[in-house]
């Protein structure tokens, strides 16, 4: 068995583990990190940058929501179901985490809504190739990896984290195994454990919130994401407490299938497998809310009808809701993506020339789903949705003309968050809500702060506590030590 010794050790380089190893660092403190993939980064590699408040980007912007704003919406939001103190803390931080990052080298697009309704809180980072979408982060991760080294954290991939090691109650220390397989035993002062939550553990999404992953449920695919942080954490006494899943909608296999995504989310007629509306679909640019609206249907999905008409009018005329990932361009490349869709046999697109074919595919009675499209398009026509008080410039009617045009959208997640209570400190709470001397806990693993729904209104909000726990953790561990040892 391999020994190491350091101040603190830390279990997964994502965002939050980079930034408590850094803050680490810059209290004079070396830092071991584990990480279990071939790279650094985590869910950020897929991510666009993270939530600050009060930065220049905003006032510059004329954006001007102050901290003591956003914590009111952020609790009011979740009917004071979270820890405001962890809430405000963080919110606190968030603009000088900005600058922060600045100093290390990241630049910044701007601060962006992701929806109108959302508050420009997201600060985006400047994208190599120039084009704002997913994975835009990779360099801000890039730049924390290197700071990391260069204030002396040693950073070991392929190395998955086992076990914490216990002592009189304390932890003081981390079990792991190399990629040739001999096993180390890495002792410290602290253990901050950031592996970033179960979202691709399909029998711990099964437990906890009862869907069947890649069946009924497709959230985005992040490599590691099983949930070993959490149940080293819990058997080392921690709290079982607030997991939770960041419940948006996609097509299934949405990464291959992001143009088909981007055009067919559109606010048009929203029904389930029964033949029923269930929404008012003007509210379709807030993913969680969406999200949770199928949640409640039958199989956890949805099919959004549009035809072909529609389609050419937001070729023409731009499409009724913009966000900041789907680009509108998607709309003038999508004719050759329906097509490949149905070379494929990909059954998240379905094309049809009449109600009855319509009706056949998607295994709807044909009576019952013409008497819905016949209600809808005469709400169109009257221009008063009296059902769900849509927006009377979303009131499309769906004549078929040039053929039925439908996403069938799941339930879906950028990840889980929660696990563990921790207070602002970053430490983790036990049973009695005491804690554990020693042990930490940072990004999603320690992600509690949403109640029963992620707040996508506050942009970024889930990178932004990543990184921001991240530096609470850090900080704390260096009073911790110099206070004990």
């Amino acid at each position: 068995m391999k020994t190491m010794e350091a101040d603190v050790i830390v279990v997964a380089a994502g965002p939050a583990g980079l930034a408590a190893a850094i803050t680490a660092g810059e209290n004079d403190l070396k830092a071991i990190v584990f990480e279990k993939s071939n790279t650094t980064g985590g869910a950020a590699n897929m991510g666009m940058g993270p939530l600050g408040i009060g930065t220049k980007y905003q006032k510059k912007a004329f954006c001007d929501i102050t901290v003591d704003e956003a914590l009111n919406k952020h609790m009011e939001y979740t009917h004071y179901r979270v820890d405001s103190d962890l809430v405000q803390t963080y919110f606190n931080k968030s603009a000088d985490t900005i600058e922060w990052l600045e100093d290390m080298g990241v630049e910044f697009a701007g601060a962006f809504r992701y929806f109108r309704e959302s508050e420009a809180t997201w600060h985006i980072v400047k994208p190599e190739n120039g084009v704002i979408g997913p994975r835009a982060a990779g360099p801000m991760v890039r730049a924390m990896t290197e700071k990391a080294k260069e204030l002396g954290a040693e950073i070991y991939l392929e190395t998955p984290a086992t076990g914490l090691i216990m002592e009189d109650g304390k932890c003081v220390g981390v079990k792991a195994v190399d990629k040739n397989g001999e096993e180390i035993e890495a002792r410290g002062k602290a253990v901050v454990v950031a592996t970033g939550g179960f979202g691709t553990n399909k029998e711990m999404i099964k437990e906890n919130f009862g869907y069947d992953l890649w069946e009924n449920y497709f959230p985005f695919n992040v490599p590691g994401t099983t949930g070993d942080g959490l149940n080293m954490m819990w058997d080392a006494g921690a709290q079982k407490f607030g997991a939770n899943i960041e419940m948006i909608y996609q097509l299934k296999d949405n990464m291959n299938w992001f143009l088909l995504d981007a055009v067919l989310r559109q606010p048009n007629l929203l029904i389930n497998q029964n033949g029923d509306r269930f929404m008012n679909e003007g509210m379709m640019g807030n993913t969680t809310y969406t999200g949770n609206a199928l949640a409640l249907q039958p199989g956890n999905y949805g099919y959004c009808i549009m035809d072909a008409k529609i389609l050419k009018n937001y070729k023409k005329n731009g499409p009724d809701i913009f966000d900041i990932v789907h680009p509108e361009d998607a709309f003038l490349a999508v004719d050759a993506e329906f097509d490949r869709a149905e070379e494929e046999g990909y059954d998240g697109f379905i094309r049809a020339d009449s109600i009855e074919e319509l009706a056949e595919k998607l295994g709807i009675d044909a009576d019952k789903l013409e008497e819905t499209l016949d209600d809808y398009n005469d709400m169109c026509d009257e221009g008063y949705d009296a059902q769900f008080h849509k927006k009377h410039e979303y009131l499309h009617p769906i004549t078929g003309k040039g053929g039925y045009l439908v996403g069938k959208y799941y339930i879906a997640a950028y990840g889980t968050v929660g696990g563990v209570r921790i207070n602002k400190y970053g430490e983790v709470m036990d049973a009695n809500l005491k804690p554990i001397p020693g042990l930490y806990s940072a990004g999603s693993d320690a992600n509690t702060i949403y109640g029963d729904s992620y707040n996508f209104t506050l942009c970024g909000n889930t990178m932004g506590f990543a990184i921001n726990s991240g530096r609470m953790a850090g900080e704390a561990i260096a009073d911790y030590i110099d206070e004990n040892f």
